[in-house]
């Protein structure tokens, strides 16, 4: 199989700071998408400080002996480990965190990692999942049964985080083993997407473009012109 991918970030039509952040690792081995949080100076250093840190704690232990589920949890443990040095010399940014989403292929595998309420989205055919569960105040009531998806979408505190980077009481890392194949497209991005683009749409996107950069920006153009009430991220890695 070949692998396309691209990304693409973009302010939003509402805010003046882009506090989201993402990578690509240039061999298409992993990626990362990361949404911060606490004002403008310290939502940037967040998911900067994610991003850097993870990419580097691959690279640096890829060929390592170590099992793949074990190196992602290492890797964000450390990035949570990066954002509180920073806060901890920084006190004006104590209060910053981040989301963070993470797809890696390494030995025949491939894994997903996230923290928050950043997505991992995977289209095969015309069937879109969502991958990853939000570790969002309304995610967990909905699977209490105490909201329903539509009261969800609007309720005030559909923004609250259960999790995020940047806390010293980090618990429960979500890692799992995803299967995709031929033909599969994988969509990470941050909550300025589906805050404004649903489910249906996204998939359309996905569906009928043609390549991995026409579906990017086509999704946050779609954001944008429906709101861009938040910075908007999308890496898109297709499966040929």
């Amino acid at each position: 199989m070949k692998r396309r991918f691209t990304g693409l970030t973009d302010t939003g039509v509402l805010r003046s700071v882009n506090q989201d952040d993402y990578y690509i690792d240039p061999q298409g081995r992993f990626f990362i998408v990361a949404d911060g949080m606490g004002g403008h100076a310290g939502g940037q250093e967040a998911s900067r400080i994610a991003t850097q840190s993870i990419q580097a704690y691959l690279n640096d232990r890829w060929n390592n002996k170590i099992e793949s589920e074990v190196l992602l949890e290492e890797a964000i443990e450390d990035a949570n480990q990066g954002i509180l040095d920073d806060q901890e010399e920084h006190p004006e940014r104590s209060d910053m965190g981040t989301t963070i989403v993470i797809v890696m292929f390494r030995r025949d595998r491939v894994w997903c990692a996230h923290i928050g309420d950043s997505r991992l989205y995977l289209l095969r055919g015309e069937e879109l999942e969502q991958v990853t569960e939000d570790q969002t105040w309304v995610a967990r009531a909905m699977k209490m049964g105490d909201l329903t998806p539509e009261e969800a979408r609007i309720h005030p505190w559909r923004h609250v985080l259960s999790q995020c980077l940047g806390r010293k009481d980090l618990q429960h890392i979500e890692i799992q083993k995803i299967e995709v194949k031929e033909g599969d497209r994988l969509l990470l991005c941050s909550d300025g997407l589906t805050e404004e683009v649903p489910d249906p749409e996204i998939q359309s996107y996905l569906t009928e473009s043609e390549n991995c950069e026409e579906m990017a920006k086509g999704l946050v153009e779609q954001a944008k012109e429906n709101g861009g009430s938040d910075n908007i991220t999308v890496v898109v890695v297709s499966e040929e």
